[in-house]
């Protein structure tokens, strides 16, 4: 049986060409490394083709493209013939809509509200401008609703296996609302000239058979459907009745009733441009396809969850991550409703592994959940970044971005003008529906009606843009007072920044966030509405903070881009040794298993990447004094057309920043040139800058893609690509050192570590898709067993293959199995570290009882390798760590040098014994 909580996990990407039976395949190698649970990316039906599985069409189902229930059933056999555990990434959030494949929504598209899964989609079915019926908008059109119809691009079709009517836009069916079929029916025999015929009285019988509004009703309409596809003739006449919709430029009277048969349905179509300004139903983010379900529902989580519940019962699922935790309305009673599950579900006789994906700001503290052990790691992973890198250099490097930028080397105003870009943009609709509902609140109450709409509107965007985190965590019985403490201080920042007359508008709507507003002795506002509004903003703010940090910003300040990673913070000015310290012991005291990534699917670059681009904040001054010299080298290959520079000139300080991270380490295939600039051309657009996906300038990107092609070509830029390459060579060592260091962190780190696909080997991808690219496990295992007699010297000799780096993650797994208690449950000592060079070693120990491990670690390699030219020499380091009360064989007295401990290369970990042990402390038992 595999262990309750893991000891370390692997995470993969199932996709059509890596399916369940591909993974099966891997599960010995995964063995052999030393994994615990597989950890994988969603299982439950997703959109035909789709290459990361979040688009769930379906959560009572496996995808049929990775096998199906049989291809699950043959990994779960695999899994559990070799004692490792299984966690899938879930989805509560969304799921994908449109198209022709999710059931829940077309059956939403032909009942409306009547649909008994309308409940489970958050739609405002009263938003469409200027139509008397309530609808959703789809925004599915590549061009103007009026265009598409004149086109002929939607056309009606008859399904004769189901007697249903739909209309088609391409590969997205819209199904007709079953009480429009009698005048449809009609209309189609009349144009087929059958009404004399057998067939054509059959159809008007059964249309003339159901008269009144709204009938066929959703009780009539399957027994109508049935009689319709079994009248014999009826599918011929209506393929040839049909021509009465069949829309055209020279068609206008079928153009228009194909038009006015649209208008009557539960959905409006509309331009894909519309849905920034104009959708009624919340999504994921800004991404139509992907439509928010509301799990807050009973009867949706229920439905949702069944098969995760049936596999947590049939014991073939031992954990679970939950994919943006932040979009749910009440993140809280969700987990609770998770954890009755699934002791429902296998009893209460063990714990249930559950992460939950949850993006921290900096000083933001995890709020507790119940049955959750913790984060899926981002945290941690940029803790270990800004511990690795120099602070000092730092400093230099904020007056190398000041001058490139010609703007102080400050993230708040980027991120402050990012989200104003945002409301304007990508999220507009939804910010109005928030702004709606705010004013409705206010005028149903004589003392606040007088508040505009267009002066709430204005305060509420104050609020959002000053708002410092992702979301609040209200429920329905109110704020905590973290909560209420954060709300206060958002709207004083955003009162600060507000010259019109006050009269209290702001004081409203902080009680309207807090739900103040409901409480006795106020005056009486809708307490439905009040509670939406404070429940619906959590939601908004989480999108509206990763659209314009993470997807924005990010791509925007480009001082140090190691910086730049999911959950981080670009303008960090780096983490001392002690601060990380106490970080780490609160960690083993409150999160001590939640898991430590260091790469992830949604990670900016790949971790050695990232430590590679780290090791400049070691040699600022020879990293500012090369781009110098590249900016001159490569002036003749940027394109200038009037006032425009592609790429502008903070671009291509980021585009040689990526080139150095993600420079090849034997020789550059083609592939290399296109992977930078599909990276180039996502990055720009995300920037939101020169170009932008709404927006896209073609001249700018062309430009781009242009510079990226003449200065890797070396024909063009050989004297450029000389001096990369000496650059890169050197920053591939320190950054070798550096993600040797980071491993070794998060292997013994409390938490549970986590590696990503391949991440074994020096990982140098960029952002995804790239970071998803296949993986050669054949290689990896291969690798695996030529290393069981292992000659460090021959490795660090040949380090650029990898096989180092997979040697060294095999040997610290090792450990950790052994050790299993210490590292998974033991506490964590800072231990004390002296001599010259002792700002380069990060040492502790983990402990629990007798049993411990002596870690060191160093760091900030620049000066023992010659900046980067040669291997470091361990004797060089003057410094040594007090290991008082611990033993080992081999070690003598209270004093470890360096050069002892650093017997191969500069990061170990030592199996000790500790002098006394430490008593856990006692749980107090509540009755």
């Amino acid at each position: 049986m595999p262990s309750a909580i893991p000891l370390a996990t692997y995470r993969l990407q199932l996709t059509a060409d890596f399916d369940f039976d591909k993974a099966a395949a891997v599960v010995p190698y995964l063995k052999a490394l030393g994994i615990t649970h597989l950890y994988a990316s969603p299982v439950m039906k997703a959109r035909k083709g789709s290459t990361h599985g979040y688009d769930t069409v379906d959560h009572s189902q496996f995808n049929p493209e990775l096998g199906g229930e049989a291809g699950f059933a043959r990994l779960s056999d695999a899994l559990a013939q070799h004692d490792l555990g299984l966690i899938i990434d879930f989805v509560p959030n969304h799921v994908g809509v449109h198209f022709a494949d999710n059931p829940w929504w077309l059956d939403v598209l032909e009942w409306g509200q009547t649909s008994p899964h309308a409940a489970a989609f958050d739609i405002d079915w009263d938003l469409l401008p200027h139509r008397a019926r309530g609808g959703v908008l789809l925004p599915i059109l590549g061009s103007s609703y009026g265009e598409a119809l004149e086109r002929g691009d939607i056309a009606l079709r008859y399904d004769p296996e189901e007697g249903s009517f739909s209309a088609w836009y391409f590969e997205h069916r819209l199904p007709i609302a079953p009480e429009r079929y009698g005048e449809l029916l009609r209309m189609i025999v009349k144009e087929a000239d059958a009404a004399e015929t057998e067939a054509g009285k059959r159809l008007l019988s059964l249309a003339a058979r159901y008269t009144g509004l709204r009938r066929p009703n959703r009780k009539e309409a399957p027994g109508f459907k049935t009689e319709l596809k079994e009248i014999a003739g009826a599918a011929d006449i209506i393929a040839h009745g049909l021509a009465a919709y069949r829309s055209g430029k020279d068609r206008p009277a079928q153009t228009l009733a194909l038009h006015h048969l649209l208008e009557r349905q539960n959905y409006k179509l509309g331009h894909w441009r519309l849905a920034s300004s104009d959708i009624n139903y919340r999504r994921f983010f800004d991404v139509n396809g992907l439509a928010g379900l509301r799990v807050e529902d009973a009867s949706t989580f229920a439905a949702t969850h069944r098969l995760v519940k049936q596999l947590v019962a049939d014991d073939k699922l031992q954990g679970i991550r939950l994919d943006h935790i932040d979009g749910l309305r009440d993140p809280a009673q969700y987990c609770q409703r998770l954890r009755r599950l699934v002791r429902d579900a296998q009893g209460n006789t063990k714990p249930f592994y559950t992460v939950i994906e949850k993006i921290l700001c900096e000083h933001e503290r995890l709020p507790h959940f119940a049955g959750v052990q913790g984060t899926t790691g981002y945290e941690w992973m940029n803790a270990i970044t800004q511990v690795l890198v120099d602070a000092k250099g730092l400093e230099a490097l904020d007056e190398t971005w000041r001058q490139i930028s010609n703007r102080p080397p400050r993230l708040a105003p980027y991120v402050k003008d990012a989200k104003r870009r945002v409301l304007e943009t990508l999220l507009t609709s939804e910010f109005t529906v928030l702004a709606r509902l705010l004013a409705r609140i206010a005028n149903g109450h004589y003392s606040t009606r007088d508040f505009s709409a267009d002066s709430l509107r204005q305060a509420l965007e104050l609020y959002v843009l000053h708002f410092p985190v992702y979301r609040t965590y209200l429920t329905h019985s109110g704020p905590t007072a973290l909560d209420r403490k954060l709300i206060d201080d958002t709207i004083a920042r955003a009162r600060a920044e507000w010259f019109a007359a006050d009269e209290g508008i702001f004081d409203f709507l902080r009680d309207a966030l807090t739900m103040d507003l409901l409480k006795p002795g106020r005056p009486p506002h809708s307490a439905p509405r009040v509670r939406r509004f404070a429940l619906k903003v959590q939601q908004f703010t989480g999108p509206m903070m990763a659209k314009s940090l993470e997807d924005t910003a990010f791509y925007q300040f480009h001082r140090l881009l190691a910086l730049n990673e999911v959950g981080g913070d670009p303008a960090s000015k780096g983490l001392s040794i002690s601060t990380f310290h106490e970080a780490m012991r609160a960690r083993a005291r409150e999160w001590p298993q939640g898991m430590t990534a260091t790469a992830t699917h949604d990670t900016k670059r790949g971790e050695d990447a990232r430590a590679r681009i780290a090791a400049l904040s070691e040699i600022p001054g020879e990293w500012t004094s090369a781009v110098s010299r590249w900016k001159v080298l490569n002036a003749p290959h940027l394109a200038l057309h009037g006032n425009l520079r592609a790429p502008s000139a903070t671009f291509e300080y980021m585009l040689y920043q990526t080139l150095l991270g993600a420079w090849p380490l034997e020789e550059r295939d083609a592939s290399f040139v296109e992977r930078i600039q599909a990276y180039a051309l996502k990055a720009a657009r995300e920037g939101k800058e020169e170009t932008s996906w709404l927006n896209p300038h073609e001249t700018y990107e062309s430009g781009v893609k242009s510079f990226i092609e003449k200065i890797l070509d070396p024909t063009l830029s050989g004297e450029f690509l000389e001096a990369m390459q000496t650059l890169a060579r050197r920053v591939a060592l320190l950054g070798a050192l550096n993600s040797l260091s980071q491993l070794t962190l998060k292997a013994t780190l409390p938490g549970v570590p986590d590696f990503y696909q391949g991440t074994e080997y020096w990982d140098l991808s960029l952002v995804d898709p790239d970071n998803r690219r296949p993986v050669d496990f054949a290689l990896r295992q291969a690798a695996l067993g030529s290393l069981e007699t292992l000659d460090w010297s021959g490795l660090i000799k040949s380090w650029l293959d990898g096989q180092l780096k997979l040697a060294w993650t095999r040997h610290l797994l090792k450990l950790r199995n052994e050790l299993a208690d210490v590292f998974a449950q033991g506490d964590y000592q800072p231990l004390d570290v002296r001599g010259a060079h002792a700002d380069h070693v990060i040492a502790f120990a983990r402990r629990r009882g007798r049993a411990a491990a002596v870690v060191v670690v160093a760091r900030q390699f620049a000066p023992f390798t010659q900046a980067g030219r040669e291997w470091p020499t361990l004797e060089g380091f003057d410094a040594t760590v007090d290991i008082s009360g611990y033993t080992a064989p081999g070690l003598a007295g209270n004093e470890l040098p360096l050069a002892q401990a650093f017997r191969d290369f500069p990061a170990a970990v030592i199996e000790t014994r500790a002098a006394s042990a430490i008593r856990p402390p006692r749980q107090r038992v509540r009755a």
